[in-house]
């Protein structure tokens, strides 16, 4: 005879022999990320149909976004709802709304539009490399091609900088509020891979004596111009083409701006690097490196532990860094002990030390 509180018994959900208060199995999370690339189709096809500039203005019916975007009620309405079960949108009765953050990054109208960014994210070079993950991870480094994104003059970084810009405007603001330049004389910034060129811009625009240097590929640096010409920098903006190990970087600067561009690379290629650094720097100069920096354990936050795997799939030797490791690095290279600040608006940090 069995009761209902016998020890034998097995309750829907629990496996025999498992306890009752254990939580159930579930395959969620295992379908989820199986699934994920309709996240990445829907995300998609509403920026490229412009659905969520149909309600940058109030919230809308199914009706009036599908004539606003050319598109079939049913086909919007399907997307819409599945763009509110992901939390881009919210539903009230027959209307659909942007969320303050979907305000903010997928309004094509915002400052801070960041919708640009598909054409860089889910390109051949960056999504087409996952194709080839589980060589890569027998590997140990890219299996999409030899060299990768680091290879000279990709043109990925074209891409990366005209859409990636206007997310690091105020992340690169707190970077310059971190680093006071002294406004009594002129004043030297060098930005290393410097692509939009917003990280230095915003250096400019805090100290009218400050002059910048900025170093990418050649093409690159055309992006680069633009914005400085746009920021109305043109006559304290100067460029260095090639690769940042091969050409001469001069000296005297007080600030030289590392972003975005250590991970590509191996440990003993960063110290080379801020060696480099560390010479063309003034006494006292300092340099900021911006990253993804996980914590020691590499799994946390997420984020930036993550990071590691876009490194895997696109860099022969590239890594997501912790700070201990940058830590070495500077040591290495000459300079004193870093310090590890947040940036507003950013899942990047900032590494700065002095020399």
């Amino acid at each position: 005879m069995t009761t209902e509180n016998s020890a034998n018994t097995t309750r829907p959900g629990n496996s025999p022999g498992t306890a009752a208060n254990q939580p159930a199995s579930s395959p969620a999370l295992l379908f989820d990320t199986i699934n994920a690339y309709q996240r990445t189709a829907s995300i998609k096809a509403a920026i490229e149909l412009d659905v969520f500039g149909a309600m940058a203005g109030a919230p809308a019916t199914v009706e009036k976004i599908a004539t606003h975007s050319h598109a079939s009620p049913r086909g919007i309405r399907i997307l819409c709802d599945y763009l509110t079960v992901l939390g881009f949108l919210t539903k009230s009765g027959d209307q659909y709304a942007l969320t303050p953050d979907s305000a903010v990054f997928l309004n094509p109208r915002s400052p801070a539009y960041a919708g640009g960014t598909l054409q860089f994210l889910l390109s051949n070079e960056i999504k087409g490399a996952f194709d080839h993950l589980t060589a890569a991870a027998r590997k140990g480094g890219t299996a999409q091609s030899q060299d990768g994104t680091v290879a000279p003059e990709h043109p990925v970084w074209v891409s990366f900088a005209r859409s990636m810009g206007p997310l690091m405007v105020p992340a690169a603001a707190g970077l310059a509020d971190l680093i006071a330049l002294d406004q009594t004389r002129p004043t030297k910034v060098l930005d290393i891979s410097a692509s939009h060129c917003r990280w230095s811009i915003a250096f400019a625009t805090k100290s009218q004596k400050a002059q910048l240097v900025a170093l990418d590929w050649a093409p690159v640096l055309e992006v680069a111009a633009e914005n400085a010409r746009a920021a109305g920098l043109e006559d304290r903006f100067s460029t260095i083409a090639g690769s940042a190990f091969e050409v001469e970087f001069g000296s005297d600067y007080d600030v030289v701006l590392v972003p975005n561009f250590l991970h590509h690379f191996n440990a003993a290629d960063c110290v080379r690097l801020l060696r480099k650094a560390h010479t063309a720097l003034r006494p006292g100069g300092t340099v900021a490196i911006v990253e993804f920096v996980p914590n020691p354990d590499r799994i946390t936050p997420p984020a930036a532990a993550g990071f590691s795997l876009i490194m895997l799939a696109t860099t022969p030797e590239g890594d997501a860094y912790t700070f201990a490791e940058y830590s070495d690095m500077l040591t290495r290279a000459g300079f004193n002990p870093p310090t590890l600040h947040s940036l507003p608006a950013s899942m990047n940090v900032a590494v700065i030390a002095r020399k």
